[in-house]
């Protein structure tokens, strides 16, 4: 019996590591203009409009998100800075960026093997996003709304419109002091309203948590109705990991 459980439990480590492989995140560019995604894991790339970068993320990766940046200008080097989204002055992102960013964040085969995915207007917003497995099952996150043009103005920055929490900084709007201390505010709402399936606040979680499992992802900036690959010419820039 012994070693019929030992077989057993060697053969489900096996079929775990099998089935949770790695996930393809193809990130394009549709915007009009130029973006500069950036990765945490995985770095940054310049993508003109029609442009495509291609991240390999390993299985039970977590605290991970994909944001663009806007406004940028980069040495032959790489350092430079951008209006929006900047990390740490560097084309190749090594750390977060500097808000405002639309985020789409993941964390992936967590509790009972699921992806965990969002889009968070917790560090605001500058670029419009959609974020959705390619499995036609799982939801697709869309968050397309003018938020810059209709930005209040206590939160406006160039380029962006600021999440509450960088401008005030207090548990009202950040949530510092812990789970339940804080609610929605009149200003959370106005992102709420706008892109309903985004966070809104940093405790926002029962209408902006999406799940999914066995798929790849697209985060697409400035999406629009999805044409076939013979109307959208598109320029591959692809990373292994």
């Amino acid at each position: 019996m012994a070693n019929i459980s030992l077989s057993t439990f060697i053969f489900s480590i096996l079929f775990f590591i099998s089935t949770a492989t790695a996930a393809t995140f193809e990130i394009l560019n549709q915007c009009g203009y130029t973006v500069w995604a950036a990765a945490s894991p995985g770095g940054g790339r310049r993508l003109n409009s029609g442009q495509s970068w291609t991240l390999n993320v390993p299985a039970g990766t977590s605290m991970a998100r994909i944001w663009g940046r806007t406004n940028c200008n980069f040495d032959s080097s790489g350092r430079g800075r951008c209006e929006t989204g900047d990390c740490t002055g560097g084309l190749q992102c090594t750390g977060w960026g500097q808000p405002p960013n639309t985020l789409a964040e993941y964390a992936l085969n967590q509790f009972n093997n699921l992806d965990f995915y969002d889009i968070s207007l917790v560090d605001g917003f500058n670029i419009p996003m959609e974020f959705s497995p390619t499995t036609s099952s799982c939801h697709r996150i869309l968050c397309t709304a003018d938020i810059n043009g209709q930005c209040p103005n206590v939160l406006r920055a160039p380029g962006g419109c600021n999440n509450p929490c960088t401008v005030f900084q207090t548990n009202q709007y950040c949530c510092t002091n812990g789970q339940g201390s804080c609610s929605d505010t009149e200003y959370s709402r106005f992102f709420k309203q706008r892109c309903p399936d985004a966070y809104s606040y940093p405790q926002d979680d029962p209408t902006s948590t999406f799940t999914c499992t066995n798929t790849n992802y697209r985060v697409v900036f400035c999406p629009r109705a999805r044409l076939s690959t013979h109307q959208l010419p598109i320029q591959m820039v692809t990373e292994e990991h």
